[in-house]
């Protein structure tokens, strides 16, 4: 084996293009099928069942009289082709939104598993030309590290280079150079070192190879282990991605943050594997090393990290503040990681003593281990977490981890006495360890990344709850007005500057369309925005499309005083959809759609920001209907709000801009839209809010101060003609760069709104001919722009 140290560069570019293809491929079939957590859950459980199918199936299915090189460099080209394919395929049915949703599905399932199957079976078959020998589960683990190590390297390059400067087709290109490097190495080697399957213990003619039972000769004690491990891996995974992503903030480069720890420590484990003796009973320590390990992670991400005094304001660069995450995620993630790692090598080894084959014991474990992890994420991301919370998930993660280390233990053949130990030790401590995993903070739910500046405020929390897509908190302030938290932030609030913007969201989307019988509220929050568009008597039917069904509760249970009790209106329908799936799959179309995601930051709000999103509104709104889009000026930076805007006007080129200030200074504003530019009539929304019929509709206008059309409509700041200047160089958000979750992720802590309010303002004016209506209410609308104006 003095050539298995030149499989290690193959494996390293195997692995980076298999993560590199990973990424890119959930990002694109996010925008195809839904960006939920149960659309999530569902592809990552196809991602890995075809993975382990591989495993399971390669050294069964390739011949042992074919070179195992050549196979391994055949299986490369495969995930080369299917690289480049695969985004084609998806980006090529971005219009197919009739497509009936099974077989939606199923093609996506299908495109998955082709590549997927390759990736599994490459150790495997590989593993043949290691020989029987003890020293080949050594090399194993040194391949599997390499393996790892490289998808540490193209989950970094992907996240941090590939995707935020360019594109997807760059990063699939990537991936797929890398795969034909992998494969060219392959090939290279097999022409240097020829195969003699005879060599091996088993015979290479017949049928002999394949085994009456898959399970013959291979221990099941340790399969059940195995695939226990993986089941408590990819569970914890979840858990501790939610909790993190509240402590630093859900932008995409904590999620490969995240990613690139779990994967560095698995490597490390794995390389750190020996050629031990008795290998069985170091993965029972391994597992019995979990249940501490676990615990340590789950303490970390929920009470010990939100506790450093950390303020991200401070920070000089937001690569400062991206170095000091990685610490912190480190921290919590890497002692449980290295184990896991550790652990999939030693029961390879283990299974290769009882079966004597050792591409059959890799492939059994891997596909055991990845059928766990299927189990575990889809548990832990649909079931456990919104039924029972991460404490108590993350408890009885750890209490599987005990019961893995027992199975691992049972060695009735054998009866080590360390073994033993290790199963012991691991229900003792389960015991003592499972009431120390500390409940979900308030705090940390409330205000996530700032949670070390604000939890010690007077706020009282009346509700924490863990859904299956956020984790959503209300709170009382001490003047009595209550604040919606969500993705670690006051989302929604009582607040003056706050209601203006969300009522105002509401109200021109009705009041300047002549018709407004049907509104799509995108986003239901405390439900503000959706009232607003409720006491409109000309609003026949609303639909609010929300992905999380916690949050309408929330909404209904708490912020009926302030929402016009929209949750129980006969008139509103609840879809729990993701906005950009639910407009891909309806043939409705509205007078009105409105829209306030996410902040940009958060990872996967970008989507509802797209060039492609906005065409797809734009496609369901009926003559003289109207969109508004919610665009936050703080926590964004302006390279984020110039790519809002300039995309926005890309699709509406005659778009307006309303301004919104806190305590005078810019704050956010409404960007409003329509498929032909726009006359506003004051006379005519005068004219609707003076009927009898109309009174919720003034009170809810009075309550942010507008008492007519011309309050309203003086918020005005400047039409999108007006900006083009200022939108100079601009970078527009496409489905296949979701450039903006990229540039607001690196402003998360900019707070330059007032600079950018008054370059806007600079650059705006009422143009002649924009609003009609009486001279009298046109000259009071002047003047209050005006009052307004910096």
């Amino acid at each position: 084996m003095h050539f298995a140290p030149l499989l290690l560069p193959l494996f390293v570019a195997s692995g980076a293009a298999g993560l590199i293809n990973e990424i890119v491929w959930f990002q694109l079939l996010a925008l195809q099928i839904g960006g939920s957590s149960r659309a999530m859950a569902i592809v990552l459980a196809t991602f890995m069942a075809g993975m382990g199918l591989g495993a399971w199936g390669g050294p069964r299915l390739v011949k042992r009289s074919v070179h195992p090189l050549l196979a391994c460099g055949a299986l490369e080209l495969l995930m080369a082709a299917a690289g480049i394919l695969v985004p084609a395929i998806l980006a090529a049915s971005g219009d197919g939104g009739g497509i009936i949703e099974a077989i939606r599905w199923a093609g996506c399932i299908a495109l998955l598993l082709v590549p997927t199957l390759a990736m599994g079976a490459a150790l495997p078959v590989t593993a043949r030309i290691l020989g029987p020998t003890r020293r080949a589960s050594r090399w194993v683990a040194l391949l599997y590290s390499a393996n790892t190590f490289g998808g540490v390297v193209g989950c970094l390059l992907a996240g941090f280079h590939l995707l935020r400067l360019y594109d997807t087709a760059t990063a699939a290109a990537v991936a797929a150079v890398l795969n034909l490097a992998a494969a060219a190495m392959a090939f290279l080697l097999a022409a240097g070192h020829p195969w003699f399957p005879k060599n091996l213990s088993e015979p290479a003619t017949g049928k002999a190879w394949l085994p009456q039972s898959p399970l013959a000769g291979i221990d099941q004690g340790i399969l059940v282990a195995t695939f226990l491990s993986g089941a408590t891996a990819l569970a914890a995974e979840v858990i501790w991605t939610r909790l993190l992503t509240l402590l630093l903030g859900g932008t995409t480069y904590t999620f490969s943050l995240i990613l690139a720890c779990f994967l560095c420590g698995m490597g490390i484990g794995s390389a750190l594997v020996g050629a031990v003796r008795f290998p069985q009973t170091w993965l029972a320590w391994c597992q019995a090393g979990l249940v501490p390990a676990i615990a340590w992670g789950a303490w970390s991400a929920a009470a010990g990290l939100p506790a450093w005094p950390v303020n991200p304001r401070l920070a000089a660069t937001p690569w400062v503040q991206i170095e000091i995450d990685l610490v912190r995620c480190l921290v919590a993630v890497l002692p449980a990681a290295i184990l896991w790692g550790a652990s999939l090598p030693l029961a390879v080894a283990a299974v290769a003593r009882s079966c004597g084959d050792i591409s059959r014991a890799a492939g059994a474990c891997l596909a055991a281990n990845t059928a766990g992890a299927v189990v575990g994420s889809l548990a832990a991301a649909l079931v456990l977490l919104p039924g029972v919370g991460s404490r108590s998930t993350q408890q009885l993660v750890l209490a599987t981890a005990a019961v893995s280390a027992v199975m691992a233990a049972w060695q009735p053949r054998q009866r080590l006495l360390s073994a033993g130990l290790a199963g012991l030790a691991a229900v003792l401590l389960g015991c003592l360890l499972w009431p120390t995993v500390p409940p979900l903070s308030p705090a940390l739910v409330g205000y996530g990344r700032l949670a070390a500046l604000f939890g010690d405020e007077p706020a009282e929390f009346l509700t924490v709850r863990e859904g299956t897509d956020s984790t959503l908190a209300v709170s009382r302030s001490p003047d009595g007005s209550l604040n919606y938290h969500n993705a670690g932030k006051v989302q929604a609030s009582g607040q003056p500057q706050d209601m203006r913007l969300q009522r105002m969201l509401g109200h021109l989307a009705t009041l300047v369309p002549i018709t407004p019988r049907d509104v799509l509220v995108i986003g239901c929050g405390a439900g503000v925005t959706a009232g607003a568009v409720s006491v409109d008597e000309g609003v026949e039917r609303e639909t609010i499309c929300e992905i999380e069904a916690e949050v309408p509760r929330t909404a209904g249970r708490f912020f009926g005083s302030i929402n016009h009790g929209v949750i129980g209106n006969p008139k509103v329908t609840l879809r729990i959809d993701d906005a950009r799936h639910f407009l891909r799959t309806t043939t409705a179309t509205f007078d009105a759609i409105t829209s306030d995601p996410f902040d940009p930051w958060v990872r996967g709000a970008a989507t509802l920001y797209t060039k492609e999103f906005f065409t797809e509104a734009r496609n369901h709104l009926r003559p003289g209907g109207v969109i508004t889009i919610f665009v936050q000026l703080y926590e964004a930076g302006t390279p984020a709000v110039k790519s809002e805007i300039a995309t926005f006007l890309e699709v509406f080129p005659d778009g307006l801009v309303f301004g919104n200030t806190n305590r005078g200074l810019g704050y956010d504003i409404v960007l409003l839209g329509s498929s032909a530019p726009l006359t506003i009539d004051l006379d005519r929304i005068d004219e609707r809010l003076s009927a009898p019929q109309s009174r919720l509709l003034r009170e809810s206008l009075a309550d942010i101060g507008c008492d007519n059309a011309a309050d309203l409509l003086s918020t005005f700041v400047a039409t999108g003609t007006q900006l083009q200047a200022w939108l100079a160089g601009a970078e527009i958000n496409r489905d296949s760069n979701l450039r903006l979750q990229y540039l607001a992720g690196l402003g998360i802590n900019a707070y330059e709104q007032e600079a950018i309010y008054r370059d806007i303002h600079a650059a705006g004016s009422i143009p002649e001919g924009l609003f009609t209506g009486s001279q009298v209410r046109i000259n009071r609308l002047r003047k209050l722009a005006r009052r307004n104006r910096y």
